[in-house]
Formats: C-alpha cells, sequence, structure tokens
C-alpha cells in the first residue's frame, strides 16, 4: 500500500505589523506518517501536543483536509491510516492548524500523483484556514508575503537576508484565533492604518535584506497587538525583558498568546528574559529557540 510520511513546520505570523500577510517557517515540526488501507475506514492516532484532544476520525483537520484534495480531482478517498506526531504546540499562535491543513492538502496531492500545483494547494488551504499568512511558509519555507483577494492569493518567498533566529516563548495557557481576532475593531483611524503600512515595509525590506537593526521599531503595530494585550497578560513586561536582553525585535506569535523575539546572538539570555519576565506575572513559559525553515512541508 502507498505511504508517505511528512514533516511539516511551524510558523509564526504578522511579524508585528503584517497583519494577515507576512509569516515565517520556523524549525518546529509536526511529522505525520499516511498509509492507504483496504476499505473506506480512516483511523488516526496521535501522539505529543494535542493528544487526547486532537480528534482522531474524519473531523481531524488534516482528514478534512486530505478529503478537499480527492474531491477536487474527482476521485474517491481511500482507506487511511494516519499517525501524527505533534510537536508544535496548539493555540499558542505557530500555526498548529495551518500544519494539519497543509499536511493533509500534501499527503492527498502526493498518494494521487502530484497533480495540484503548489498555487492550488494555497488556493486551497486558504479556503480552509481563511487567510494564507501561515499556510504559504508552512507549504514553502522562509519567509512569505501572501495576500487574499477575490478568491485569489497572490504571494512572494524569499530567505532572509541574513541569519537570524527567533525566540519563542510559549506560555502555559491557550488562545484561541477565534476569541483572539474577536478583539480586534472593525474600522481603524487612517493615521493607524498608515502606521502600519510603514512598518509593514519596513520589516519585510529589513528581513528580505538582512538590515535587522531597525527590526526593533519596525515590528510595532497598532492594528492588532494593543487590542490583543489584554488576553496576554505580561506582554509589555516580556517585550522589554527581550529586547533589554539583547533580541532585534518582538512581537506577537500570530494570535498569541506565544511572544517571539528576534535574535542574531544572545538567544539562550534572551529565553530566560521572557521567561523571567512573565514568571513575575505568575504565568509558567517555555522558551524555544528555533532557526528559519527553508524547505517548508516535505516528504522524509
Amino acid at each position: 500500500m502507498p505511504h508517505i510520511r511528512l514533516r511539516i513546520p511551524a510558523t509564526t505570523a504578522n511579524l508585528g505589523p503584517g497583519f494577515d500577510a507576512l509569516g515565517l517557517a520556523l524549525t518546529l515540526y509536526n511529522r505525520v506518517s499516511v498509509e492507504t488501507v483496504e476499505g473506506p475506514d480512516i483511523a488516526v492516532s496521535v501522539r505529543g501536543e494535542g493528544e487526547g484532544r486532537i480528534p482522531t476520525d474524519r473531523t481531524n483537520r488534516f482528514c478534512v483536509a486530505l478529503k478537499r484534495v480527492y474531491d477536487r480531482l474527482g476521485r474517491p478517498a481511500p482507506g487511511l491510516r494516519v499517525r501524527m506526531e505533534i510537536a508544535i504546540p496548539l493555540a499558542r499562535g505557530l500555526g498548529s492548524s495551518a500544519t494539519a491543513a497543509v499536511g493533509g492538502l500534501v499527503a492527498a496531492n502526493r498518494l494521487c500523483g502530484s497533480p495540484l500545483s503548489d498555487a492550488d494547494l494555497i488556493g486551497l488551504a486558504t479556503d480552509i484556514e481563511g487567510h494564507p499568512d501561515n499556510a504559504v511558509p508552512c507549504l514553502l519555507g522562509g519567509f512569505t508575503a501572501a495576500a487574499h483577494a477575490d478568491g485569489e492569493v497572490s504571494y512572494v518567498r524569499a530567505l532572509p537576508g541574513g541569519p537570524i533566529r527567533a525566540v519563542v516563548a510559549v506560555p502555559d495557557f491557550e488562545l484561541e484565533t477565534a476569541k483572539a481576532r474577536a478583539a480586534l475593531p472593525e474600522s481603524v483611524s487612517l493615521r493607524d492604518a498608515v502606521y502600519n503600512v510603514t512598518h509593514t515595509a519596513l520589516v519585510t525590506l529589513a528581513i528580505a535584506r538582512g538590515d535587522f537593526g531597525v527590526l526593533r521599531a519596525a515590528v510595532r503595530d497598532r492594528l492588532h497587538q494593543p487590542y490583543r494585550a489584554p488576553l496576554i497578560p505580561g506582554m509589555e513586561r516580556v517585550f522589554d525583558a527581550a529586547l533589554s536582553a539583547g533580541a532585534l525585535g518582538a512581537a506577537i506569535s500570530g494570535a498569541g498568546p506565544a511572544l517571539i523575539a528576534f535574535v542574531q546572538d544572545h538567544a539562550d539570555q534572551v529565553g530566560e528574559a521572557m521567561r523571567g519576565a512573565w514568571k513575575k506575572e505568575g504565568i509558567a513559559s517555555r522558551a524555544l529557540v528555533l532557526d528559519v525553515d527553508t524547505q517548508g512541508t516535505v516528504e522524509e
């Protein structure tokens, strides 16, 4: 029976001001093994993060995405045995739902002989996820910008213009994306919109060219982080601690509550400073030091 094994990276979206647009793939991975079996049944096993919580039937997001490919191709979905090894924390702003959607799409496409292009898969992933900022870097790796308008997704992928790492402080509480989005206003002032446009442009060129010295100012945001701050106790204190310890810049990772600091040096010190700041708020956390993933979702 056909069998494939995928490695699917975590992602961080927004990078401060690039709301629903910018994304970066990180070297933290979920691994999924898929084997076709006789009959129509789908059996899913889950180990690691989310074990006992992630659905183990057809409602699993990976299986839903997989079926979308078969439906798109007009083929019946086969019986499957799916084994998931989950290392990416759930509901923390590290793209865990995107890994399931992208993983299911890639697995189905490979099982069908890869008839769909990356653009096709990104379109399907965006339909499932609602926006492409996590899906694009998850599939392609690297640093990405994406826009979704009029049913079409436009995207560009690049690699950072120099060595840069991410220190991700992951607290012991979750924040569902829907709740984080519900905290945002329906409209913002022209002043704040211009602020974010200029800072998004600055972040994009800074990372693409490796001009990381401007990141401290570039990652500032007025569209989402101020409104999400009440949902992430101690956010500003953690940011300040990261910057004082030598971080280039700090932001919410995706919808949060994980917070990310960009570094070239002193990664461990930055991680400890972030954990210490959260400890003062009575919140336990762990710090992950991650590189930029350059491959995206690949077969192992």
